[in-house]
C-alpha cells in the first residue's frame, strides 16, 4: 500500500476548503461560532478540521477512496504489520478496555501481568474477569519494575488450565522489553491468544535499530498508544490484530465499537493517519537519528558527578530481554536525593518536566522527530543544576520498605468494586477487601487491586512510599486519610 498518502487527513483538509454548509454539529460550526479566545489561540485552519463523522466521501463510502477513515486503518495495519488495525480516539486505555471484553467473550479467567497498567484492570472491572496475577521480575537494586519471564508464565499457564488469554506488558516506562517471542510460544502451546500493551513501543516496528516489534514476535492483540513516541495527538491511540485465529477479527471489532465514541474527534483521528505515514515513511532515518543523539546525551549524563543511566547493559537481567533507548532513565543513587527529589528540582528551577520520577530513577522520553541535539542540551542544563542544589533544605530518609505479597484475593475485581462498600480511615482498613486499587511509585506494581484483603505491610509500603515523595495511582481519596472498601 502506499504509505506516502495520509488518505482521512487529506479528506478532511478538502471539505474545510470546500467551505460547505454546515448545519450538523459541532455548533462552532468549523470556527464561526467558537469562543474567540478558544479560536484565536487554536487557529481557524484547524478548528475548521474538526468534523463531525459520517461525512459521505471522508468516512462514508462504499470503497477505500470514499471511506478514507477504512482506507487509513487499512495503511496502519499495513504499516504495523496487523491484519486488521482499529484507531482508538479514547487513548490506550480505550484499547486495554477492548481487550478485555474481547478476552471475556472467551472466557472469564486470564492471566495478567501485575505491573499492568491501570486502565487494564479497569477493563477486568468492566468485562468481568477474574484475573491470576504474575509478578513481574523487580529489580532489587533499582527498585523498578520490569517484565514477565518466560518461565514465570509458564507456570501460571500450568497452574490456571482454564485461562483464556495472557496479557502482559512490554516495553514498560523504564525501557524494559520482554521476550515476547518466548511467552506468545507458551501462550499458544497452552492454546491461548497473547495480548501485549505496547503503548511504550509503538515506534519499535520502524527502526532495525530498535528491539524487534510484538507484532512481529507473535503476539495476537496489540495496543500501540502513537502518541507517546510515534508523535500522534495526545489521547489517540491504535488496537491491531495479528495472524492467526486465535481472536476472531469480529470479537475486536464489536468490543471496539463497545467502548468508543459515537463523536470521535477528527483532529486525533488524522493525527494518526498522518503520524503513520511519517513512522512509515520517515521513521527509519528519524529513529537512527534519535538513537544516535540519545547515545551522546546519556555519555553526558554519566559525566555529572552522582549520575549514571539505564543503557543496553541491563540487558540479560531477569525480566529485560531487550532495551528500548527512547527513554533516558537517570540513576540518581550517586547523588544522595531521590528521583522525586531531582525532578522537583528541575520543574522549579528550570520548568523541565520529565515523564516519571521515582526514588532511585528520573525517566525523560523522547520523540520519533524530536531534536534531541537541542532538547537533549536543556535537558542536561536542567539535571546539573538540580544535582548541585539537591542536597539543600531536605531531609534525609532511609531506603524504601520491599514490596509486601499482595494480600488474598476474595472476590473478582468486578464485585468489589461495584457491589456494597463503605469509607474507612486508612489506619484502619487492614484485614478489610479492598474496593478500589492501589499501586505506589516506585516500582509501580500494583500492591492492592479490588477483591484483595488488605494486611498490615502492604498498608505500611504504601504509607512509606508516600512519606518518600512517592505517589499512589487509584485511590479514590488522593490524600490517603480513607480507603474504599467492601462492606462485609
Amino acid at each position: 500500500m502506499d504509505q506516502t498518502r495520509a488518505p482521512f487527513l487529506d479528506a478532511l483538509i478538502d471539505y474545510r476548503d470546500r467551505d460547505p454548509g454546515r448545519f450538523n454539529v459541532p455548533g462552532h460550526k468549523g470556527g464561526p461560532g467558537m469562543d474567540p479566545g478558544f479560536l484565536a489561540a487554536m487557529g481557524p485552519e484547524a478548528v475548521a478540521l474538526d468534523i463531525p463523522a459520517s461525512i459521505e466521501g471522508i468516512d462514508v463510502g462504499e470503497d477505500l477512496e470514499r471511506n478514507h477513515f477504512q482506507h487509513a486503518q487499512r495503511l496502519a495495519a499495513d504499516a504495523w504489520g496487523a491484519r486488521r488495525s482499529w484507531f482508538l480516539v479514547n487513548g490506550g486505555s480505550g484499547g486495554n478496555h477492548a481487550t478485555c471484553l474481547s478476552i471475556a467473550q472467551m472466557g472469564d479467567r486470564v492471566i495478567v501481568q501485575r505491573n499492568a497498567h491501570s486502565s487494564a484492570i479497569d477493563g477486568m472491572i468492566l468485562a468481568g474477569l477474574r484475573p491470576r496475577f504474575v509478578s513481574p521480575e523487580v529489580d532489587d537494586e533499582l527498585g523498578i519494575a520490569h517484565c514477565l519471564e518466560p518461565e514465570t508464565l509458564e507456570r501460571a499457564l500450568a497452574e490456571e488450565p482454564e485461562a483464556s488469554a495472557v496479557m502482559i506488558t512490554s516495553p514498560t516506562y523504564f525501557g524494559a522489553v520482554a521476550d515476547v517471542a518466548s511467552l506468545a510460544e507458551i501462550a499458544h502451546a497452552a492454546g491461548v491468544p497473547l495480548a501485549v500493551d505496547e503503548a511504550w513501543g509503538a515506534h519499535l516496528r520502524f527502526s532495525d535499530d530498535l528491539p524487534s516489534s510484538a507484532l512481529s514476535n507473535g503476539a495476537d492483540l496489540v495496543l500501540s498508544s502513537v502518541h507517546k513516541i510515534v508523535g500522534s495527538l495526545t489521547q489517540s491511540a491504535i488496537l491491531h490484530l495479528g495472524e492467526g485465529d486465535r481472536i476472531a477479527e469480529e470479537v475486536i471489532d464489536r468490543s471496539v465499537t463497545l467502548i468508543e465514541s459515537t463523536s470521535p474527534n477528527s483532529h486525533l483521528t488524522a493525527s494518526l493517519d498522518a503520524a503513520r505515514r511519517y513512522a512509515a515513511t520517515r521513521g527509519p532515518e528519524l529513529l537512527a537519528e534519535t538513537v544516535r543523539s540519545l547515545a551522546g546525551i546519556r555519555a553526558k549524563v554519566r559525566e555529572i558527578p552522582g549520575l549514571d543511566v539505564l543503557d543496553d547493559r541491563i540487558v540479560g537481567r531477569p525480566g529485560v530481554f531487550a532495551y528500548d533507548p527512547l527513554r533516558l532513565v537517570i540513576d540518581v543513587r550517586g547523588t544522595e536525593a531521590t528521583g522525586h527529589r531531582i525532578a522537583s528540582l528541575m520543574r522549579s528551577d528550570d520548568d523541565v518536566h520529565v515523564e516519571l520520577s521515582s526514588e532511585n530513577v528520573v525517566v525523560a522520553a523522547f520523540g520519533l522527530g524530536e531534536n534531541v541535539a537541542e532538547s537533549g542540551e536543556r535537558l542536561l542544563a536542567a539535571v546539573r543544576t538540580a544535582v548541585e542544589h539537591a542536597g539543600e533544605a531536605e531531609e534525609p530518609m532511609g531506603p524504601f520498605a520491599e514490596p509486601p505479597p499482595w494480600g488474598p484475593p476474595e472476590m473478582p475485581p468486578r464485585d468489589a468494586f461495584l457491589g456494597p462498600q463503605e469509607i474507612v480511615p486508612f489506619e484502619e482498613a487492614e484485614g478489610r477487601i479492598a474496593a478500589e486499587s492501589l499501586a505506589a511509585y516506585p516500582p509501580g506494581v500494583p500492591n492492592v487491586l479490588p477483591g484483595e484483603r488488605l494486611n498490615g505491610p502492604t498498608l505500611t509500603y504504601i504509607a512509606d512510599s508516600i512519606a518518600h515523595g512517592g505517589w499512589v495511582r487509584g485511590a479514590s481519596d488522593r490524600s490517603l486519610r480513607t480507603i474504599r472498601v467492601v462492606a462485609e
